[in-house]
């Protein structure tokens, strides 16, 4: 019956999770299809091999965001009363 809605009026996405600033995973709120961005931006199914790049993206990602995060607060002057 959901795949009903989906095939009349169009799968309704939203952001499941946020791998990168870039990539994103979605799904649609009625039939719960998954969708991911691939490297030239467009929307694809996530598998279990797009699945498993996304994770190893988000982890590379999470890192170099933390170490340049703690590059700046380490370069910054204090000064107290």
């Amino acid at each position: 019956m959901k795949q009903i809605h989906c095939k009349m009026f169009g799968h309704d996405f939203y952001v499941t999770r946020d791998v990168t600033y870039h990539v994103k995973e979605y799904a649609c709120r009625h039939c719960q299809k998954q969708l991911t961005t691939n490297s030239s931006g467009n929307l694809i199914e996530l598998t279990p091999k797009f699945k498993e790049i996304n994770d190893v993206l988000e982890r590379i990602h999470y890192k170099r965001h933390k170490k340049s995060r703690s590059q700046i607060h380490s370069n910054l002057l204090v000064f107290k009363h």
